[in-house]
């Protein structure tokens, strides 16, 4: 069976404009396959839903070095709201313990702190678009 490549959305919400790791993030993935769609930094999540929607993402890659982690539960809300519970959300970035729970509590499905391997985060990602359930199939 031919499926398609994952589809994975690489961003930056909030105020945070630091986007070279998510820059290297978004080259590795489409690198090792699949189809990214990367956008500037200071996107409102609004936005981002909406990308979800319109381009069917499988995962949405948050980037974060600042606090702007801290509205990403609030991300995941405005996803469930869409009906896309089944896209997955990882973060990247400089990620408190504490905060990394909480963003873990609210459906984040993986947290990458600076160091991880891009094998890693390739692998994962791959894993987490290979486990989505597509409502329309």
């Amino acid at each position: 069976m031919n499926k398609r490549p994952p589809k994975v959305i690489v961003t930056k919400i909030g105020f945070d404009g630091h986007d070279r790791g998510s820059r290297v993030i978004a080259a590795c993935l489409r690198d090792a396959g699949m189809e990214v769609i990367y956008t500037p930094p200071w996107q409102e999540i609004a936005t981002v839903v909406k990308l979800a929607i319109e381009e069917d993402a499988d995962v949405i890659g948050i980037s974060s070095l600042a606090t702007d982690h801290l509205i990403i539960p609030k991300l995941m809300h405005a996803l469930r709201d869409a009906g896309l519970q089944d896209v997955h959300v990882i973060v990247g970035g400089i990620i408190p313990a504490k905060d990394e729970k909480e963003l873990l509590q609210s459906g984040v499905a993986k947290v990458f702190h600076p160091g991880s391997s891009l094998e890693d985060i390739v692998n994962e990602v791959r894993s987490l678009a290979q486990s989505r359930t597509h409502s329309e199939a």
